[in-house]
């Protein structure tokens, strides 16, 4: 059995079947705070400092307080003794692993992990089974962690059902996808979804403290740069531990090149960001969070905010998004929200489209960035989009009504003996081009699709278009 259960944990030999994650040791190393590693080969400094530091308790994870605080509701869960299946939603390093195994060891159950990158089927029903002979065998639990659980397919999640409900098993499974989008709804009215939160930069001072206390000496750097490596983690506390670890090993070996190492003077921002780099932006082109951030934008637009709108377009930009995408969207909103409210923005979006088409980036970006200041500072009036779709809804209500006969075309001697064309009035012979005739089918009642607000040029329109209703009020009287 343990070396099936070697795949389960995706390589290398499987944990003894009856250690607990709640007895506090893990076979000669610690994931926890203050417990130094003793590998059976190696030094100490085999083990990475972000494994070094993982949290001792729930009480010492970092940025979940919604969750893990008093009033949290993970608290309150444990406090009910009763632990759900979950599923822990949220970005790289916010602690979605530590949580589940601290989970285990205070609801005092079995531990296991499997990686839906590695495993299939089969792997999963010996991890049930496992649980199974566990539970006959002493009437303890088994918490089921299943990272990045959004891999397995629609088949594979069905694979779950009866074990969770059944008791066999208690999921918990983690995924930085939206489970809306990346798990099925049988699986998901069967666990309770909790969203954490990255990490925010109070948080990562925490871990930096922790991190300096771990390697007993302060970290090499300014105020100024301390708070730039907080802001390259961009709320991965795994990512921040991992950069203060490389960079204790740089300065470690730049000691070691000067006879003086007390000439070392701490580094600035600048000499940082040339030994580290930022942690890559999260963001997906065909992921939920390409919808965000283009949500973002056409509302920070909607929203006249032009300093938002510019930041969401170069935050979609970094994030590696095609910039024809977003010139598509902005000639959609162009007519969607602003409309004749300034009718030079449908064609000055165009324009932008086609500056980026010619010119590429990074030029080219400069044209779009120019089309977002424009659409947000427009005068805004959803009316065309707004008459366009009650338009739309009343052909499908309508059918197929025929126009009345004046304003259908006559080309043959029948279709004028059928009345086509007669009592038409040519727009342009009367006072100020218009007649006043009726265009909608014949019996139906006349419908006001286009409602121009009084903004921008709209206004012009509205109080032209009621001139025109009352000529046609004053013609039917």
């Amino acid at each position: 059995m343990a070396g099936e259960m070697s795949d389960l944990f995706g390589g290398g030999a499987a944990p003894d079947a009856s250690q607990n994650v709640s007895d506090g040791s893990m076979r000669g190393r610690s994931n926890f705070v203050g417990e130094k590693v003793r590998p059976s080969q190696g030094g100490a400094d085999t083990q990475p400092l972000a494994d070094r530091l993982r949290p001792r308790s729930l009480e010492d994870v970092q940025g979940q307080e919604h969750l893990l605080g008093p009033e949290g509701t993970l608290t309150h869960m444990l406090a009910s003794g009763r632990l759900s299946s979950l599923i822990l939603w949220g970005g790289p390093g916010c602690g979605k692993t530590t949580i589940a195994q601290l989970l285990a060891a205070r609801a005092g159950l079995f531990y296991t992990k499997i990686s839906a990158v590695f495993s299939g089927v089969a792997d999963l029903k010996k991890a049930f089974e496992e649980a199974r002979r566990k539970a006959e065998a002493g009437g303890k639990g088994t918490l089921l962690f299943v990272d990045e659980i959004h891999r397995f397919n629609r088949a594979q999640q069905d694979g779950f059902l009866p074990y969770v409900e059944r008791g066999t098993v208690v999921l918990v499974g983690a995924t930085t996808e939206n489970p809306s989008f990346a798990l099925n709804s049988a699986l998901l009215s069967r666990c309770q979804v909790l969203v954490l939160h990255r990490l925010d930069d109070a948080a990562l001072e925490q871990l930096l403290l922790r991190a300096e206390e771990e390697m007993e000496t302060p970290l090499p750097v300014t105020t100024e740069a301390r708070a730039s490596l907080r802001a390259m983690a961009d709320g991965d506390g795994r990512y921040l531990l991992n950069m203060v670890e490389q960079l204790f090993s740089l300065m470690a070996g730049m000691k070691k090149k000067h006879a003086n190492a007390a000439e070392l003077a701490p580094l600035g921002p600048e000499e940082l960001a040339k030994w580290l780099s930022r942690r890559p932006v999260l963001y997906d082109r065909d992921r939920d969070e390409h919808y965000n951030l283009i949500s973002a934008l056409h509302k920070s637009l909607r929203g006249s905010d032009p300093d938002a709108g510019l930041y969401w377009f170069a935050r979609m930009l970094e994030g590696g998004e095609d910039p024809r995408y977003i010139a598509r969207r902005l000639v959609r909103f162009a007519s969607e929200d602003i409309g004749e409210a300034d009718p030079t923005s449908l064609p000055l979006a165009q324009a932008g489209a086609a500056a980026y088409e010619r010119l590429g980036s990074p030029e080219g970006e400069v044209a779009l960035a120019q089309v977002v200041v424009h659409l947000a500072v427009a005068s805004k009036s959803n009316a065309v989009y707004a008459g366009y779709n009650a338009a739309r809804a009343l052909a499908r209500k309508t059918g197929s009504l025929m126009p009345p006969a004046h304003i259908r075309n006559a080309p043959t001697a029948l279709m004028k003996e059928l009345g086509y064309k007669k009592g038409y009035e040519y727009d342009h012979d009367h006072e100020d081009g218009f007649s006043g005739q009726n265009y909608f089918p014949e019996g139906m009642e006349r419908v006001t699709l286009y409602q121009p607000v009084n903004r921008g040029f709209e206004e012009r329109i509205r109080k032209r278009l009621d001139i025109l209703a009352q000529k046609r009020a004053s013609r039917q009287s």
